[in-house]
């Protein structure tokens, strides 16, 4: 079994991953970071030169690959739930949490990143980054097993609130708030 994470950039998935991996005993794999080393060329790159339907396809690729494996955490792209197939593959992968955080923190956190391509092209940072987490809302909220919010908290919070959620599942392929 894995564990999988998603969530908008900035709500900490990649530095709750590592520490989740540490105190379980499990690998880590950066989703966003097998797909550039798949692609060759940075996800900027790739979606200047094939467009996010082909940037999206390689994220598919690699969510099926990695899905089917055990032992491990999955760091997923934000943009994860913008493809209806990813959402069963990653549902049976391992319980799904959806790491939040409000728009205030997520700009915050990610003001200085780019590494990725505006979504809209047409909006300030801030009014982006409040539209598409607004469309992803619902989707992350239709493929999460668990919710963890992560304003204001430290990641060792954040991951003892996940291991609690865990650890509370009467068996393993039984997940507390899982939708049928």
């Amino acid at each position: 079994m894995n564990l999988v994470l998603v969530g908008y950039r900035g709500t900490g998935k990649t530095a709750v991953a590592a520490e989740l991996a540490a105190r379980r005993g499990l690998a880590v794999v950066h989703l966003d970071a097998e797909i550039e080393r798949r692609a060759g060329k940075r996800i900027p790159q790739i979606v200047a030169d094939a467009g996010w339907p082909a940037f999206r396809d390689l994220e598919q690729e690699v969510v099926r690959t990695f899905a089917c494996r055990d032992g491990l955490v999955l760091d997923c792209g934000g943009g994860v739930v913008e493809r209806e197939a990813n959402f069963a593959v990653l549902r049976r992968a391992g319980p799904v949490i959806w790491l939040t955080a409000s728009v205030d923190t997520i700009v915050r956190r990610i003001a200085g990143d780019d590494q990725r391509p505006s979504l809209t092209g047409t909006q300030s940072f801030t009014e982006e980054v409040a539209e598409v987490l607004a469309r992803r809302a619902p989707l992350y909220q239709r493929l999460a097993h668990y919710v963890v919010d992560t304003d204001a908290r430290t990641i060792d919070a954040v991951v003892a609130e996940i291991e609690r959620l865990l650890d509370e599942a009467e068996r393993p392929d039984c997940f507390p708030g899982a939708l049928p």
